[in-house]
């Protein structure tokens, strides 16, 4: 195998260990080699937890070298978002409120990796509590962009998308509330799935708001994707927001099935009406996939849902108002140990009244309505994930100005499961993005038509392809 295992997938690790051409503990040792040289400048780390890595290495070469591989997950390496608690270390949230914080037990889903057999490498980068932007004045630095380290890498899972896109890890964890699994991944290149709610267990997930939040898979390549969701699925009694689904299909399965015949609504008022200022390589590269998509067989029409400025009003209003209720305590007693970009955003929640909320969610049921009714019509709907390339880092009016401009939202609101990845690369460098959206619990045709889609890119020079 010529790529470097740095740049392997899960799948071609796996079929590595399957052949003897390498072990766990070679590609940890790879892994770690490669964040010692990198990540000084990538940031995309909190605490790299090399001896545990290790430990795990060898327990895995030990297991395959014995019985073989058990699941799609054994001995690969994982990064962890720094909200998900795993026993005995930090859960900070990127905060200094936190730093003293340890877990006392493992997240449903950390729990389900380790049964899986996968490697935990560490807690990485995240902006402060998953809200916010990048922040220079909380105790760890802000991840940066691998494709341009001037530029912004998406959050609020950034160093999710930046380790992945670096060559740190196969897998990695991220979480989604308006959009914070889909940002990085449409930033940095990667794949992004902010799954139906309630699929994945939340238990051991510092909350943002109880009712959009979801823990987002996140790799390279969408078979990966697939197989860490198959893996991660299914009813957590501790999570109050976990759904009882029968029948699920596991979206390994049928993968390459292709989207002949499929129906494909493409909301392409999303960027060209409801919002100003989209970037016309972004804009191209959309009607690009659109044909593309009908190019395989898929029937691509036009569809309307509602306005993309209401989607994310009546987001960030429920966002805002749980988000408060979280962190009411802390904001009385600390404020000043929040970083000035989250304490001005989760105060605005304290101002929001009753009715404020209650409207939301009244709108929130109608919202939901209408996407029911477009994917009565459609298999799947096609529509822009990021309006813009990422904005260099160090420009806080440019961040904050493209930060909100985006059409993810819409399906944290709903709970409809939703994907971002590549749609191409700019001329600027830097990936451009897109965004599929399925009906509830179908994660198996979403990601099936996210492979067709991926089969069909150009090659590109990707960060983790380099050495």
């Amino acid at each position: 195998m010529s790529a470097p295992l740095h740049a392997l997938s899960a799948a071609e690790l796996q079929a590595g260990y399957a052949a003897g051409r390498f072990t766990p503990v070679d590609v940890v040792e790879a892994l770690l080699a490669r964040i010692a040289a990198l990540d000084p400048t990538v940031n995309a780390f909190i605490r790299l937890d090399a001896e545990g890595a290790q430990a795990a290495a060898v327990l895995a070469t030990q297991e395959i070298a014995a019985g073989g591989l058990r699941g799609p997950l054994h001995g690969v390496p994982v990064g962890l978002k720094d909200i998900i608690d795993v026993a005995g270390q930090p859960t900070t949230c990127h905060s200094k409120i936190r730093l003293d914080h340890r877990a006392e037990r493992d997240a449903t889903v950390v729990a389900r990796l380790r049964g899986a057999g996968a490697i935990l490498m560490g807690k990485v980068a995240t902006h402060e509590f998953a809200l916010g932007g990048p922040c220079f004045d909380l105790p760890f630095p802000p991840a940066r962009n691998p494709w341009n380290l001037d530029h912004h890498p998406g959050g609020s899972s950034s160093g999710s998308g930046a380790g992945l896109a670096a060559g740190f890890f196969p897998l990695a964890l991220g979480s989604d509330t308006g959009g914070s699994t889909r940002n990085p991944a449409s930033a940095c290149g990667v794949v992004g799935l902010k799954p139906s709610y309630g699929l994945l267990p939340r238990t051991g997930v510092f909350p943002l708001s109880w009712t959009l939040d979801h823990v987002g898979p996140m790799a390279r390549s969408v078979a990966d994707v697939a197989a860490l969701t198959a893996t991660l699925a299914g009813h957590d009694g501790d999570d109050p927001g976990s759904a009882r689904v029968s029948g699920w299909a596991d979206p390994v399965a049928g993968l390459e099935g292709g989207v002949a015949g499929l129906r494909i609504g493409y909301v392409r008022h999303f960027h060209e009406r409801d919002m100003a200022g989209t970037d016309p390589e972004v804009a191209a590269a959309l009607d690009a996939a659109a044909a593309g998509f009908a190019a395989m067989g898929a029937v691509v029409r036009d569809v309307t849902l509602p306005s993309l400025n209401d989607f994310a009003a009546v987001n960030r209003t429920i966002l805002t108002a749980e988000a408060f209720a979280i962190h009411q305590a802390w904001l009385s007693a600390r404020p000043m140990d929040y970083a000035g970009l989250t304490r001005n955003a989760l105060l605005v929640g304290g101002f929001l009244t009753a009715a404020d909320l209650l409207q939301a969610m009244r709108l929130r049921r109608r919202m939901t309505a209408a996407v029911e009714a477009a994917l009565s019509e459609f298999d799947l709907l096609l529509c822009a994930s990021s309006l813009t390339l990422p904005a260099r880092i160090d420009d806080a009016a440019e961040v904050a100005r493209t930060y909100p401009m985006h059409a993810r939202a819409p399906f944290n609101v709903t709970g409809h499961p939703a994907l971002a990845m590549m749609s191409g690369v700019s001329t600027r460098g830097l990936p451009t993005s897109l965004q599929l959206v399925g009906r509830m619990f179908d994660e198996r045709l979403l990601l099936r038509a996210a492979r067709s889609w991926e089969r069909s890119l150009p090659a590109f020079a990707a960060p983790w392809e380099q050495k």
